[in-house]
């Protein structure tokens, strides 16, 4: 028969986070293997003749080849390692090296608590779905390793728990890690680090990545870094289990969620994906719209104006959208329109509008902008095929006729395009949406509208709500 190695796995460190299995095998052990620091944890759980092999950190490999040989020897033995014995424990090594000795044994892991899941806990629910954990120790691991599985931890979007942030010799790989994140994750994630998890001296924190200082933590340290869906709530970190669910637990339409799956990608794919929300919100509906992500260099907003329109549509009176073209007022969302009580209007096919036109030898879009001025000087006008309509609104609102409450200005083409567009800059209290250069469409103008109109779940970045 054989002799028997049992690894145990004790937990954090406190004997309520043990598993009944870990008691008994430490109750009935009579020798142990163990690492000094944590040995102190489960002493009295063992037997008072109990013959005790300790010594300390970095000697794993000792222990190890001390197990065995008790083994060999003809006697059982009982390794001891903290968390969970096969998650950066004990177990492995067991394995490893009874296979290069060829010792002949039978082995029994047995599972524990581990450090990131008794730290979870204390955090609330931040690994509700999935996740990754990485160790930031490069003793076994080259450091250029362990920056591609953190890159690749980031752009997955994983919930992300850190081993071994930080130690004597340690300073700069945490600052590393952050840095990576930063660039494809929303600077409001929620991070959580609990120091001394289940042990005397437990400390518990909840911070975003912006405001995370790595300063705070030691090599006790335990840190989660949730994904795109994680929230703060009731000073607890919650990851839904689902993507694109309202809290309510009601999912998303299918266009919906699609739509939402495409803003992340698009984030994630961003020269700088930290620019003002009050930017970047229309920047990913242009770029879903056109799949052209020179919208980063072109596109451009002033401060707070999606914000500033949406409230002239909803809070300050004004009902009403006018578009140069049909085409650009047909690509605005119906169901948005009917919730908050929006007009859109286009008054190139009015009958009024050509004999305008041709009675004073101007475009029909030309026309059409004079006399939707005539009778809505405030609404939110939008432009996404003729200059000179754009032109023409300009014109008019340096004559004190139109007062209007924001410019979409998206005009395409080759005559009058940009000129059109350097006009419209200088009314500084006006707030704009403004395509720079010869690109634009009434498809992009009525997207930048769209984004206007959805302005409350920017934040969230959710959009699609009326598709």
């Amino acid at each position: 028969m054989k002799n028997k190695i049992t690894v145990v796995g004790i937990g954090p460190g406190y004997e309520g986070d043990m598993t009944s299995r870990a008691i008994v095998a430490l109750k009935s052990a009579d020798i142990v293997v163990g690492y000094t620091f944590y040995l102190p944890f489960i002493t009295h759980l063992l037997k008072s003749d109990a013959e005790i092999v300790k010594n300390g950190m970095k000697q794993e490999r000792k222990r190890i080849e001390k197990a065995l040989e008790i083994v060999e020897n003809g006697r059982d033995v009982c390794v001891i390692s903290s968390g969970d014995s096969g998650i950066y424990g004990m177990a492995s090594l067991v394995y490893e090296m009874m296979k290069e000795r060829g010792t002949e044994a039978e082995v029994e892991i047995i599972p524990g608590i581990s450090a990131f899941q008794k730290a979870a806990s204390l955090l609330g629910a931040p690994v509700g779905h999935d996740f990754c954990v990485i160790s930031l120790s490069d003793l076994l691991t080259p450091w250029s390793l362990i920056e591609k599985r953190i890159k690749a931890a980031a752009e997955a979007d994983f919930v992300t728990a850190i081993y071994n942030p930080k130690s004597t010799g340690r300073y700069w790989e945490l600052y590393r890690l952050i840095e990576l994140f930063l660039k494809v994750r929303s600077p409001e994630t929620p991070v959580g680090y609990v120091r001394q998890a289940g042990r005397d001296g437990e400390q518990v924190k909840i911070t975003t990545l912006r405001e995370f200082n790595p300063k705070d933590v030691d090599m006790f340290t335990v840190v989660i870094i949730g994904n795109s869906q994680s929230y703060e709530w009731q000073e607890r970190i919650i990851t839904p289990r689902g993507y694109y669910r309202e809290t309510t637990g009601v999912e998303n339409k299918p266009g919906q969620s699609i739509m939402i799956e495409s803003f992340r990608t698009i984030e994630k794919e961003l020269v700088n994906p930290n620019i003002p929300l009050g930017l970047k919100w229309p920047l990913l509906h242009a770029i879903h719209t056109t799949a052209d992500f020179e919208m980063e260099k072109i596109l451009m907003t002033d401060k707070d104006t999606v914000e500033h329109i949406f409230t002239s549509l909803t809070e300050g009176g004004v009902r009403t959208i006018i578009t140069d073209v049909t085409m650009a007022a047909s690509g605005i969302r119906k169901g948005a329109l009917s919730r908050l009580g929006i007009e859109v209007k286009c008054y190139l096919n009015n009958p009024e509008t050509s004999i305008l036109a041709q009675e004073k030898g101007i475009t029909r879009t030309q026309a059409g902008i004079r006399l939707a001025v005539d009778e809505h000087p405030d609404a939110l006008y939008a432009f996404g095929n003729a200059p000179t309509a754009l032109m023409e609104l300009c014109s008019l609102i340096r004559q004190g006729k139109a007062n209007p409450c924001g410019i979409v200005a998206a005009p395409v083409g080759f005559v009058h395009v940009c000129e059109s567009k350097h006009m419209v800059k200088p009314f500084t209290d006006i707030p704009k949406i403004i395509v720079e250069g010869r690109k634009g469409g009434s498809n992009l103008a009525a997207t930048l509208v769209n984004s206007i109109l959805c302005w409350p779940d920017a934040e969230l970045l959710k959009p699609g709500r009326d598709v």
